[in-house]
């Protein structure tokens, strides 16, 4: 069975974009790209990969991307309803309309997608791209973690996981999640890259 795999980076406290949804604070070196598009190129934006001469670029590790609304929507600006067409795309969102056949909706339980997407026969795995609340609800599923740890402190903003089990009556759920570190890499730059497996 394939993996859902949380593959994203973060701040040194734990942030993955600003209050607002900013990402540009990120000390993004063109070390850490050489490294993105060496590892993990699937994972470029499609319409960024040609100015990386990454346009034919093979998926090494993914073929299917999952990302919550917050995570799609940036993309419209560019514009595009296809942010990585080299993938199978889903959007995870109750809310969302998308006018694009090659980018499937969910409006329904996620986990129920990410389990359908594990059975299917595969050997590449599943990129779930973002945001906090969808990795907050899919976490049951989530087989392994790749993260990238920037040298910066963001103070506030959306965090890796969010408590999305709560309600206007009952507390977010406390669910401890194990996971064992299995390798690092340190880039010059101070970017720390940290893979772990669900225990």
């Amino acid at each position: 069975m394939r993996k859902l795999v949380y593959y994203i980076g973060v701040s040194l406290d734990g942030y993955i974009a600003g209050p607002g949804g900013e990402v540009d604070f990120f000390p993004v070196s063109d070390e850490l790209v050489a490294w993105i598009g060496a590892n993990y190129p699937e994972t470029l934006p499609t319409h960024i990969r040609p100015h990386l001469a990454l346009e034919d670029a093979a998926n090494l590790a993914f073929d299917t991307v999952i990302m919550g609304r917050g995570t799609f929507e940036p993309a419209l600006t560019v514009p595009t309803t296809r942010p990585y067409a080299h993938l199978r795309q889903y959007v995870v969102s109750t809310t969302i309309d998308i006018d694009d056949p090659l980018v499937s909706v969910h409006r329904s339980d996620p986990l129920t997608l990410v389990r359908r997407l594990k059975d299917e026969d595969s050997d590449k795995d599943i990129w779930l791209a973002g945001g906090g609340t969808l990795a907050g609800a899919v976490l049951p599923a989530i087989d392994r973690l790749v993260i990238k740890r920037y040298p910066v402190i963001a103070g506030a903003g959306i965090p890796m996981i969010s408590e999305v089990a709560s309600t206007e009556s009952a507390p977010a759920a406390f669910a401890p999640a194990a996971f064992s570190p299995t390798r690092r890499e340190s880039l010059a730059d101070g970017t720390q890259v940290s893979w772990f497996d669900r225990i």
